[in-house]
């Protein structure tokens, strides 16, 4: 089994169903959505991962179940709820992804505080997952990173994204860019709190992760 913590939409939002709709899989729920024409191929990527921004990447379990879980509440007792900026469709190298639209210091405080104080639950990854992550041509620091981390893209190399899309060429970028916009420009939009931290579980390797369960942000502000 693998855990990661995620930002994802509350289960109200609208967001949660107009994102599950696109990707095809509620992840909350694990069941199949009615999904829109042409998207099945170049959504299988991010709907194995259910709609969701990274905060701490998936891991295998250094620890139990458990202890996680109880980590996991503890840190979002002690986070306080705040404002997440209205979200928009971008190009994020190749992907089409929501980004937030202006910058958000508590975000990357939850993200950085997600990294750091979970990580005695992370086993330490295998020859083989560091050697597929380093493919991607590693900066110095981003390999720093890897190593004490085991993924590189946190604390000043992490960026808030909701991945809509796999890796795409400029002719279906520019395709499908007008239809990923109109299906979630007014939604995404929307103001919105931070209020949870969702923590995933994948079950076994290639299969899909679901929401375990939702952590309620409870500190001060």
């Amino acid at each position: 089994m693998r855990a990661a913590v995620y930002w994802a939409p509350e289960a109200a939002d609208p967001l949660h169903a107009l994102g599950s709709a696109w990707l095809g899989r509620d992840a909350e729920t694990g069941a199949a959505c009615a999904q829109p024409d042409g998207l099945a191929e170049i959504t299988a990527d991010p709907r194995g991962y259910g709609l969701h921004a990274t905060l701490k990447p998936p891991f295998h379990l250094a620890q139990s179940w458990f202890a996680l879980r109880d980590a996991v509440a503890s840190l979002a007792a002690r986070m306080p709820a705040f404002a997440l900026p209205p979200l928009a469709v971008r190009d994020l190298k190749g992907f089409l992804a929501l980004r937030e639209t202006a910058p958000c210091p508590a975000l990357h405080a939850l993200a950085d505080a997600c990294v750091a104080e979970l990580d005695a639950h992370r086993a330490a990854p295998s020859e083989a997952e560091l050697e597929r992550r380093r493919r991607a041509k590693l900066s110095a620091r981003q390999e720093a990173h890897l190593q004490a981390w085991g993924y590189p893209y946190v604390f000043e190399d992490w960026q808030f994204h909701v991945t809509l899309t796999r890796r795409l060429n400029d002719v279906a970028r520019a395709a499908i860019m007008p239809r990923a916009i109109a299906h979630f420009e007014a939604v995404a939009a929307t103001p919105r709190l931070v209020t949870e931290l969702c923590l995933f579980t994948q079950a076994a390797p290639g299969a899909p992760f679901l929401i375990a369960e939702r952590m309620a942000l409870k500190g001060l502000a």
